[in-house]
């Protein structure tokens, strides 16, 4: 087991996403990034050593790292096929500094739907990152809690043990619970772990579904050709983690489907790569094909009314509708339900009026 000295970003693929030429002058380069490899380690190419311990990274993106000259041991850069050894002591150096990371209290406007003195429930809205990240350092819901809860002595943004108990996708919308305390935290994390929660999700898919209800099973892990996106795996492969979404039609409307999902598990994407791959990718979903007209007529007014549709919810159409949970103190059951977003209720209006027989011009709109 490798002993972690500094883990600087999560080695998030963004840290690697511009790499300058390879250059023999190492003199500028900043550290991000350090592993001491354990004095057991069996001889392995370090590729694969860093693939297997940085689950926010591809294999690919780190082969990349090590031709720009950006991976070391010791004090040399070694390519890709370096086999690791025992105590090698492994960073990353880049040609920037770490960014600080610290969370700062921002005046954003939080839509909170229950607090009290051990947690809050918000109603995240689309376009909010939860939680600062490479590419994202400032302008996210904790910056928002971080203000809203500003003059709380006891909660402080940088400590891992309050916060966030669970996420949602940027251009997701829903809700959310945030633990003030960290016996909240302890208690909302093991419920999360235990799968005694209850959440349910909102989506508009492409497609009919044939059945009226259903379950999918498949592993997810990053998309080895696109690292933004994950990917499907079977149960078997022993690749990624395991996952499980159940479906059920809400409302059809031809050519999508209104559904609620309930998950089984909490993997990054998992609604979104598990209706991708079934061929249903969610309505306006970008990253998973969702943007592309796979259901539907060829007619310039179809084409129209489609489009027309995007522009209403530029995102896909997911929304975190219901959370339920036991509260940490009071043992009491509590439950909640959000409304849909404004352009997320606009868009099944379209549909509802094309179901229903609108007029041509009303799809042209």
């Amino acid at each position: 087991m490798t002993d972690i000295i500094e883990d600087i970003d999560m080695m998030d693929d963004d840290l690697l996403e511009d790499f300058s030429a390879e250059s023999n002058d190492t003199t500028d380069l900043y550290e991000h990034w350090r592993v001491e490899v354990d004095a057991g380690q069996t001889p392995m190419r370090i590729d694969k050593f860093l693939s297997e311990r940085m689950q926010h990274s591809s294999r690919n993106r780190i082969q990349t790292a090590a031709d720009a000259g950006c991976i070391f041991v010791g004090d040399k850069p070694v390519k890709s096929n370096y086999k690791v050894r025992p105590m090698d002591v492994i960073t990353l150096r880049l040609d920037r500094p770490k960014h600080d990371s610290t969370i700062l209290a921002e005046d954003i406007p939080l839509n909170v739907v229950y607090e009290d003195d051990v947690l809050m429930v918000v109603n995240k809205p689309a376009g909010m990152v939860v939680h600062p990240g490479a590419g994202n350092f400032n302008g996210t819901l904790i910056n928002a809690v971080a203000w809203h809860l500003r003059d709380l002595p006891t909660f402080d943004p940088n400590d891992p043990e309050v916060g966030l108990v669970h996420r949602i996708d940027k251009d997701t919308t829903g809700l959310l619970v945030i633990a003030k305390t960290a016996d909240a935290k302890t208690s909302l994390g093991k419920q999360f772990f235990n799968k005694t929660t209850h959440r349910s999700y909102n989506a508009l898919v492409w497609g009919n579904l044939t059945e009226d209800s259903g379950r999918i099973e498949g592993n997810i892990s990053r998309d080895p050709k696109d690292r933004l996106r994950m990917k499907v795996f079977d149960p078997d492969s022993g690749i990624g983690k395991p996952a499980v979404t159940h479906w059920r039609v809400i409302e059809r409307f031809g050519y999508t489907t209104l559904i609620e999902c309930i998950l089984e598990t909490g993997r990054t994407h998992q609604i979104r790569a598990h209706l991708k791959s079934i061929g249903h990718p969610l309505f306006g979903d970008e990253r998973y094909g969702g943007t592309e007209i796979i259901r539907g007529q060829r007619s310039s007014t179809y084409k129209a009314f489609i489009q027309n549709c995007f522009k209403l919810c530029p995102r896909q159409t997911l929304h975190a509708k219901t959370l339920g949970f036991v509260h940490p103190e009071t043992g009491r059951q509590m439950d909640f339900n959000s409304e849909w977003p404004e352009d997320f209720s606009l868009v099944i209006q379209k549909w509802r009026g094309f179901i229903q027989g609108s007029t041509v011009d009303t799809f042209a709109e």
